[in-house]
């Protein structure tokens, strides 16, 4: 029962260390400096050799000031007390203070967390390289047991789904279990589409404590102590997040859009086989205009594809894009072939293009096929699984060309560069290719039947 979850015993050695790092001594300058920078307070000393620093720190842990070099007038330097000796950084401000990838507000909070981080990194080096040998991640017992709990929390709903109401549901205490958990649940869920996804990883600044759920250690610091995963909010440690394995269970609540957003987040967020746009688009022109003259060749208004793209973006699966509020077809057309064109990574993926370039230039047809059904076995699942899916309602089209005037070339070249694009944004590698992008979508449209 999910109400009845017990998060794993939390390893506080670095917490503890961590309250026992030297606590910041800001050292005054007795005199008015002159030239003082603006964003430098009284801890500013003025031009000072590193002799000079030494005695005005000596024997006081932690104690710090900044000093103008005398080797390089106009470069700054922090000066820090750390484990009886001085230690010397170059100081940099851009809006923000410096001295690595951390950026802070004030000199303060970047002495506070370099005191930390020395203290940590001093008595627990060893302890730190060996975090991630035993994550509780990857705990056969700790994963069974949250399978289980979810498993039967799972079939419970289903029993109970008829007689409690979507909001209710909503409101159960489930919302507080761990991203942990959460993704068990996913995963326990038969209706779950299990395609891999990596995590989408960004340096994040946690307030208050914070352990991390792979190695279940403090995340020390005072800012940007981790990483949180944009998509599933899973928090690690930055070392961590390498060994995490791409299982990334994107929670609908962080999707704020539909277009321009990844496919598999976008997938695995709304529990679909494929984006709910490509299913939408796709029967309501299968119902209503497969025998439209120059289907996707025709361009629909703008503005009205752009009404489209923004009324999936509000409503997801809901969004009306029936006869009544949008008549013309090539707007439907529009808006699908707009929403491959926005994606990040093409359905043919940068990975696979060049060798689908390839496979296109074999002369023997049997050995093409036999090539481009290598390659589409490299395309992620569900980038296969559109592109699939893709075909076989283009296969639909062109049994409607005497109406609609679209054969297989036709659609390849219309939809060679919205499904396809090279790795590097060069005009000219895309005018080189496009032949072939034209003539591997005529081919996976004539034998799909074969390919997929």
């Amino acid at each position: 029962d999910a109400e009845e979850y017990q998060p794993p015993i939390w390893k506080s050695y670095l917490y503890q260390l961590q309250q026992e790092a030297p606590r910041p001594k800001r050292i005054i300058c007795p005199r008015e400096v002159e030239n003082r920078p603006k964003y430098y307070g009284r801890e500013f000393h003025g031009i000072i050799s590193r002799e000079q620093a030494d005695e005005i720190l000596a024997g006081v842990e932690g104690a710090y000031i900044l000093r103008e070099s005398q080797r390089q007038p106009g470069c700054y330097t922090l000066a820090l007390r750390f484990g009886n000796q001085t230690l010397n950084y170059r100081l940099f401000y851009d809006g923000k203070h410096f001295v690595g990838e951390k950026r802070f507000e004030s000199i303060h909070d970047l002495v506070t967390d370099g005191l930390i981080t020395l203290y940590i990194e001093t008595k627990a080096s060893e302890y730190i390289s060996k975090m991630t040998t035993n994550p509780i991640y990857e705990h056969i017992g700790y994963a069974t047991l949250l399978r289980e709990k979810v498993s039967r929390r799972l079939s419970r709903t289903k029993n109970e789904s008829r007689k409690a109401s979507v909001t209710s549901e909503e409101n159960t205490p489930v919302e507080k279990i761990t991203s942990l958990v959460r993704r068990a649940a996913l995963t326990q869920n038969d209706n779950h589409f299990n395609y891999e996804k990596a995590h989408n990883f960004k340096v994040h600044t946690f307030r208050g404590p914070h352990w991390c759920e792979y190695c279940a250690n403090f995340m020390w610091g005072l800012i940007a102590q981790g990483v949180r995963c944009s998509d599933c909010g899973l928090n690690v440690h930055k070392q961590c997040s390498k060994y995490v394995p791409n299982d990334c269970q994107p929670d609908l609540k962080r999707i704020k859009r539909v277009y321009c957003c990844d496919l598999t987040t976008l997938v695995k967020a709304h529990n679909t086989q494929r984006p709910m746009v490509v299913d939408s688009c796709i029967r309501e022109i299968e119902a209503r205009g497969l025998k439209s003259e120059g289907l996707y060749r025709v361009s629909g208004f703008t503005e009205h594809i752009e009404d489209v793209k923004m009324a999936f973006d509000r409503d997801g699966d809901k969004a009306d894009i029936s006869a009544s509020i949008y008549p013309d077809i090539n707007i439907i057309a529009g808006a699908l072939k707009l929403y491959f064109r926005d994606l990040p990574i093409p359905v043919i993926t940068y990975d696979t293009y060049s060798k689908f370039i390839e496979a296109a230039k074999i002369p023997n047809p049997d050995e093409q096929l036999e090539a481009i059904h290598e390659v589409l076995m490299l395309l992620p699942a569900a980038h296969y699984e559109t592109l699939r899916y893709l075909m076989i309602h283009l296969k639909k089209v062109t049994l409607h060309e005497k109406e609609n005037f679209m054969n297989a070339e036709n659609l390849g070249i219309v939809f060679g560069p919205t499904l396809m694009r090279p790795p590097e944004d060069s005009t000219l590698a895309t005018l080189n290719d496009m032949r072939y992008q034209k003539l591997i979508v005529q081919i996976l449209i004539e034998n799909e039947d074969v390919l997929f």
